[in-house]
């Protein structure tokens, strides 16, 4: 084989694999969240297909010529990609819990056998173009090299460009097609050169056909996807104003489009609480309206509560997705205004263009899956959070967590080193370490009104639902032995319980 077509296709199979493991992250996500699990999970399932495909692929060449067997890899490689789009979808359908294992499996059931087979080209590449010992180590390294360069290329292009642009089904479904044309293409060269090797035409264009529109038929996950999340909006059957917000397949927000001062999460509640007991005496100052800064959108369900119940607040609303955005103007009803605006970007470099004290409430309620975003729990996010906030002022933040609350301990701690004092709000059972669920963290540079929080939740809720950490020999006994996040150290997806 010529060295400009062994190094096309070394490129392209290369580039091929690694625009289905940045897919598969996409794909997976409804059914098992975004996580440092998850991503783990994938990784480790390219690699191994990786290496199996190469393993096979060696071995393959040697025993039956590695020209016959370029052509079906590619077609093999082009059909089974596709096909991974309904195996996961079904295969996730079965209400898998975003462990480690559900994770591998999941992403073995969809991915392993693309990418085994398409790293087999690479082998077959080589011992189709080595002509001589002398110069193998030289065309090793060019064709490894070539194939570095296509797996880059594909990353790139796939979570730079096409995430951003098309359906990850798309995406998949094209590349696999691409992948069965190129087989046939191969295969038409190779039988007109030595005689032999391929598969029928017209079968691989019906299996073609078969496997794409088992893939697009299957059923959507997402009414709409962005870079970031898998976006769903389910209505209410029983109130036709209700709306919930699910990114990934966790319930984000509860909006009502009649009434925004109806709040279903009870964590949302606990928001409002802390607002009544924080903001009134700003509310007091002349002069100066009280402002409040949100890390995270969602379904802008709190600031839509301010706005409504507390009209002389100005509020700043720091949201990573702008399709997040969009899909509240066009299906939630959301109206940003001159007292609510919205910063796209990522809020921990957002943050760092705010004002110093400028807010008399910041509310962090970011999540990538059941995880808040690492980087927006550890003392130097919290120490930018402390210096936007006035004398005074509450960092109030929503924490999912499960016993046996490695995390929501150690984002307390954090919390409390760096602010000084913490009150922590949950069900009595889960802070007990039994179960889990969404926990709110208050914290402050001045002691917290842990009596009048406790005194409005009793009366607005069941107090028996609400249970209240505070005091220095409380979460001392309640904290035990955790270390505070940094960014030196800060494994959020291995504290997590689940």
């Amino acid at each position: 084989m010529h060295a400009a077509p062994a190094g096309l296709l070394t490129f392209l199979a290369a580039a091929s694999v690694l625009v289905l493991e940045i897919a598969a992250g996409r794909l997976l996500a409804p059914y098992v969240g975004v996580s440092l699990l998850t991503y783990t999970g994938i990784i480790g399932v390219i690699l191994a297909g990786i290496a199996l495909g190469a393993w096979i692929g060696g071995q393959a060449a040697d025993r039956f010529g590695p020209l016959p067997l370029l052509g079906p890899t590619f077609v093999i490689g082009g059909l089974t990609a596709v096909g991974s789009v309904p195996i996961v979808t079904f295969a996730g359908a079965a209400n898998l819990t975003p462990q480690s294992v559900e994770i591998v499996v999941l992403a073995a059931a969809g991915f392993v056998v693309p990418a085994t087979v398409l790293s087999a080209v690479g082998p077959m590449i080589v011992r189709a173009t080595i002509v001589d010992i002398g110069s193998s180590g030289s065309l090793v390294g060019r064709l490894s090299a070539i194939g570095t360069a296509g797996a880059i290329a594909g990353t790139f292009l796939t979570g730079f460009v096409l995430l951003g642009a098309l359906p990850t089904r798309l995406i998949i479904v094209v590349a696999g097609g691409l992948l069965v044309l190129v087989g046939l293409a191969v295969q038409l060269v190779v039988r007109r050169r030595i005689g032999r090797g391929g598969t029928p035409l017209i079968g691989t264009l019906l299996a073609l056909a078969a496997v794409t529109g088992s893939a697009l038929a299957a059923p959507a996950a997402c009414d709409a996807e962005s870079r970031y999340y898998c976006v769903r909006i389910v209505e209410d059957a029983a109130d036709p104003n209700a709306r919930t917000l699910v990114l990934d397949g966790l319930p984000h927000a509860h909006v009502n489009l009649a009434d925004p001062t109806v709040l279903r999460f009870g964590y949302v509640r606990r928001f409002a609480d802390v607002a009544a007991v924080a903001l009134p005496d700003r509310l007091a100052t002349p002069g100066t309206p009280p402002a409040v800064l949100h890390v995270g959108g969602g379904g802008f369900s709190f600031p839509r509560y301010l706005e409504a119940t507390l009209p002389d607040v100005r509020q700043t609303v720091l949201e990573l997705d702008p399709a997040v955005l969009r899909i509240n103007l066009e299906r939630l009803g959301f109206a940003p205004s001159d007292r609510l605006s919205v910063v796209i970007g990522d809020a921990r470099l957002s943050i760092a263009d705010e004002p110093s004290r400028a807010y008399g409430l910041v509310v962090g309620d970011a999540f990538g899956g059941l995880a808040v975003p690492w980087h927006l729990t550890t003392s130097e996010f919290l120490a930018e959070v402390r210096r936007v906030l006035g004398p005074g002022g509450t960092y109030v933040m929503n924490v999912i967590d499960y016993a046996p609350l490695g995390f929501l301990r150690a984002e307390v701690a954090t919390a409390r080193a760096v602010f000084g004092e913490v009150v922590v709000l949950g069900h009595p059972r889960e802070l007990a370490g039994t179960g889990g669920g969404n926990f709110v963290v208050v914290a402050s540079d001045r002691p917290i009104d842990a009596r009048a929080l406790a005194a409005r939740i009793e009366s607005l809720d069941d107090p028996d639902e609400v249970g209240i950490v505070v005091g220095s020999a409380a979460l001392d006994a309640w904290l035990g032995d955790v270390a505070v996040l940094t960014d030196d150290f800060a494994p959020v997806d291995q504290l997590l319980g689940r």
